[in-house]
């Protein structure tokens, strides 16, 4: 009998004791793990390191979350990738490394998929093969199944801290100015509807999380999501929506479109979108401009200007008008636009924040408040600063704030 024989073979008798009594405690169960390992592996062919360590990840497999246990409880992961039985990968510090460990057969991992996706409340199966879920901690999760993903069964895992992040980590990580940081405070309270851009792994999310320190504690708060990841502090009144995708016969789905209109029944005082994708841009326009200023979003693109290009296409998706009259919602509705990069050192960055100050032959004018110019470069990681390009043109907000000219 080979490693991966006993190892199946007392999974299997494990189970089965688990099914018959189905109240055991976790220590219980590891008792019995150890107790059916010692009675298989009657010839000592694992080493007492490797016996322990088999022991723990099965109770993983019935308890927890496997082979992926350890990753998931090492705080210094940022990203999980699973490609099939035999590939995981993860990232930390920005580096991607190979994990020694891998699922034991193919049934292992669809049992992993199906626990992680009954406690995000999804469904995937044959008949829907990708799904976005979350973790109890927050942490997001993408799921496809073979054989759409031709290797095998494809997981992808963004961890989230345990702790929210502040702007007063991202200084600490020189991923913006203590001038700039004091500058969105300004912003935020004075009800600027801002627009996060980045590309995938730039840091959004944990952007917005930073930002949303800003907001007054007395405001009425609503987040809008696919998959539940803004972790909010310090707003009392605050209200999470996650959308629900179709499942079992007669589960209507529920989209980020049709949050927003719910939403703005709810007397918000500002919506906090998790990420426009597509036509519920229209809805999120239409919201900021009637009266709920101080509003947040983000999506993806490679620099403001061409979060403006995507934003066209997105209205587009869900209404058929006038380019100029697209133009002129996208004015309304958004006042700034933040971009953050991910830069070949691996660091994150705020590279620029602009304002979208007019229409100009046609096109919106974007105004250049900051920008980060790299200085230099050395032992691998990129010096910079950033410079102050231009002075915030539309300040009405500003003034009935009490923030002076």
């Amino acid at each position: 009998m080979d490693e991966r024989e006993l190892y199946l073979g007392v999974k299997e008798n494990v189970l089965r004791q688990m099914e018959f009594d189905r109240e055991l405690s976790d220590e219980e169960v590891m008792d019995c793990i150890e107790k059916e390992l010692s009675q298989v592996d009657k010839n000592r062919i694992l080493s007492f390191e490797k016996r322990r360590s088999n022991a723990r990840n099965m109770f993983f497999s019935f308890r927890k979350f496997g082979v992926l246990q350890e990753l998931l409880e090492d705080e210094d992961v940022t990203e999980i990738m699973v490609n099939g039985v035999q590939k995981i990968f993860y990232e930390k510090e920005g580096e991607l490394y190979p994990y020694g460990k891998h699922f034991a057969d193919r049934e292992e991992l669809e049992d992993l998929i199906q626990m992680i996706c009954a406690g995000g409340n999804r469904i995937v199966n044959e008949s829907s093969p990708i799904v976005d879920t979350r973790l109890p901690d927050g942490s997001r999760v993408n799921i496809v199944l073979s054989p759409l993903s031709l290797d095998g069964s494809v997981i992808s895992i963004r961890k989230f801290s345990k702790k929210p992040m502040d702007m007063q980590k991202l200084l600490e990580y020189q991923s913006i100015s203590r001038e700039i940081a004091e500058f969105l405070e300004k912003l935020v309270q004075a009800g600027y509807n801002i627009f996060v851009s980045g590309g995938t792994g730039s840091g959004k999310t944990t952007f917005l999380n930073a930002l949303s320190q800003f907001i007054p504690a007395n405001e009425r708060v609503i987040t809008i999501e696919d998959s539940a990841e803004l972790q909010l502090n310090g707003i009392l009144n605050l209200v999470r929506l996650e959308t629900r995708q179709a499942g079992l016969e007669g589960v209507v789905p529920i989209d980020i479109r049709d949050l927003i209109r719910t939403a703005l029944r709810m007397r918000p005082d500002r919506l906090i979108v998790g990420e426009c994708r597509g036509a519920e841009a229209v809805d999120l326009l239409s919201a900021n401009n009637t009266g709920h200023s101080g509003s947040l979003g983000t999506g993806h693109a490679n620099s403001a200007k061409d979060m403006l290009n995507r934003l066209e296409t997105m209205v587009l998706m869900g209404l058929e008008i006038p380019i100029t009259a697209i133009r002129g919602q996208i004015l309304s509705g958004i006042d700034i636009i933040i971009h953050l990069g991910r830069l070949r050192d691996k660091s994150r960055k705020l590279l620029e924040i602009v304002e979208l100050s007019g229409i100009c032959q046609g096109e919106i004018g974007l105004n250049t408040l900051y920008r980060f110019e790299e200085t230099g470069e050395t032992e691998g990681r990129i010096l910079g600063k950033w410079v102050k390009e231009g002075e915030l043109l539309h300040r009405e907000k500003w003034k009935n704030a009490g923030f002076g000219v």
